[in-house]
């Protein structure tokens, strides 16, 4: 009996040592990028960068009201297409995919875009909207030590995040998400973290399946004219 005893009494020491871990590494990565009471003050991003992708360059403007809205204008090829995105409704118009008019979101579509509301990153807002925390081991991403953190949502979607083991920032993120009828694996990765003058800190630089991202101005709190995220239709 004493030794089932010192068995539990171990088990529930080693889950609890493993739950702090996980809160200790949000925590420091939190204070890493600038802490919660700056990033409490960010209600409004706009966010001007330059992506290179199939030998193009395309500009882009990502404009954010925090939990609200989020519009991203896109010119390419002398042509100007837009994404927008709100809590209740969703849309896109790229007349370089041959798009005429601004089309709706699927409700799938809608539904995995809705973190992109967020203008910090999801760490700061997990409990809030009830999503469950793991640590999930130690990895090495191309030769950087990362912790390996695993975000799961209350309809069971993942999303996986390597942070840097020496400065806690986020390097890399993948999840599972629904597009047209599929589920499909989407990563980005981020670097050039820099400190802006409002005391958060930001990635400067993106990678992901639309290609390299690299941010040349960001905007903390300027008014928004929030007819932008209504789309225009002929």
């Amino acid at each position: 009996m004493k030794k089932i005893i010192l068995t539990l009494v171990v088990a529930c020491s080693m889950l609890s040592a493993f739950a702090q871990t996980a809160e200790e590494i949000v925590a420091k990565h939190i204070t890493a990028i600038g802490g919660a009471e700056n990033w409490k003050k960010v209600k409004s991003v706009v966010m001007e960068a330059n992506i290179k992708a199939q030998g193009a360059e395309i500009k882009v403007t990502r404009t954010m009201v925090d939990k609200k809205a989020m519009r991203m204008d896109i010119s390419v090829m002398g042509m100007d297409g837009y994404s927008i995105i709100t809590n209740k409704e969703g849309w896109n118009f790229m007349p370089f995919a041959g798009q005429t008019k601004p089309e709706p979101m699927t409700a799938d579509e809608l539904k995995s875009s809705q973190d992109q509301l967020l203008v910090a990153d999801e760490f700061l807002s997990y409990q809030d909207k009830g999503k469950k925390l793991e640590y999930i081991g130690k990895d090495d991403l191309e030769g950087t030590d990362c912790f390996k953190m695993k975000l799961t949502d209350k309809d069971g979607q993942e999303t996986t995040f390597w942070l840097d083991a020496t400065n806690y920032y986020i390097l890399k993120s993948s999840a599972k998400i629904k597009a047209d009828g599929k589920e499909v694996e989407n990563s980005s990765t981020f670097s050039n973290y820099k400190k802006l003058d409002e005391g958060i800190v930001y990635p400067m630089s993106m990678g992901g399946d639309n290609g390299e991202i690299e941010i040349t101005k960001v905007t903390i709190n300027s008014t928004i004219d929030e007819s932008i995220f209504v789309p225009k239709t002929k």
